[in-house]
């Protein structure tokens, strides 16, 4: 570049809120506060009732693709709401209209998370996948058995990614949610690690998930940069001793054991909205 000269501008980009792949990711939780609750009149109470109804439809609506609300047992929060879709207004009308409502005022948030689907790039392509059976697991690339493996990996993949960026939620009645980071202390630094050790453990510790296939469903949403933790875990289960089962097996994997720190851990069981106002006495 001649002295003098401006550089060349660097190539536009839109300007948008939409991801560029994947889905905007919120859950929000919430005490009730019985005094505020107490003091509305019966009118107030029922037009809340009906307004927190409406921000919480199961009617679809644009730009959220997946919403589900639950009950948290226990003192950390009564209940919340978990969305996912491409509109980050349209998720964040519905916040707007739960705090806005006739019983806004005796909603109080206790925690919430934002965070954007992704696929890990721990995950490998078929054909990474293939130098892992060769290099790893010393699998002969001209055999039937390395074939057929790369080749069900290959019809797997596609699905597999679709599910890590816009997922369906699992009509499950059990879910649990917590943040997490990796570590980056002293000689447990994750992030000074070469990028191959990290992808082997992270292998471990995909193949202790998939040992609950059929039991647990999860979604791994990226929060650097967004939220006060890297990444935050949805867990959705056909009963509450298989969450408990998970996360117990998995934190045996190294990657947890050694690099892994969490944040606090929310339970619930998933209701309709209705269901929810009741079980709550909103």
């Amino acid at each position: 570049m001649q002295h003098g000269h401006r550089p060349a501008a660097a190539e536009q980009v839109p300007a948008t809120l939409v991801p560029e792949t994947g889905w905007h990711f919120l859950h929000l939780f919430y005490r009730i506060d019985r005094e505020v609750l107490a003091r509305l009149g019966p009118e107030a109470r029922e037009q809340g009732r009906s307004d927190v109804l409406a921000a919480l439809s199961t009617d679809p609506a644009p730009g959220i693709e997946q919403r589900q609300c639950f009950v948290t047992p226990g003192h950390k929060s009564d209940f919340g709401v978990m969305m996912a879709g491409p509109d980050l207004r349209a998720i964040h009308r519905v916040q707007t209209a739960l705090q806005a409502s006739a019983i806004g005022p005796a909603l109080v948030p206790t925690y919430s998370f934002y965070s954007i689907t992704e696929v890990s790039e721990y995950v490998p392509d078929a054909e990474q996948y293939g130098a892992i059976l060769r290099d790893r697991e010393g699998m002969d690339p001209e055999s039937s058995a390395y074939k057929a493996k790369v080749n069900a990996y290959a019809n797997r993949l596609e699905p597999m990614n679709r599910q890590r960026l816009y997922p369906e939620f699992p009509d499950w009645p059990c879910f649990c949610f917590y943040p997490m980071s990796k570590m980056r202390q002293g000689e447990q630094n994750w992030y000074l690690l070469p990028f191959e050790p990290r992808s082997q453990m992270m292998a471990e510790h995909g193949r202790s998930g998939m040992k609950f296939a059929g039991k647990v469903s999860q979604v791994i949403t990226a929060s650097t940069g967004l939220d006060d933790w890297e990444w935050g875990v949805t867990l959705w289960a056909r009963n509450p001793a298989y969450l408990k089962d998970i996360v117990y097996t998995m934190r045996f994997d190294e990657s947890s054991a050694r690099y892994a720190l969490f944040g606090a851990f929310y339970f619930g069981f998933i209701v309709p909205p209705a269901e929810l106002l009741e079980a709550v006495r909103l």
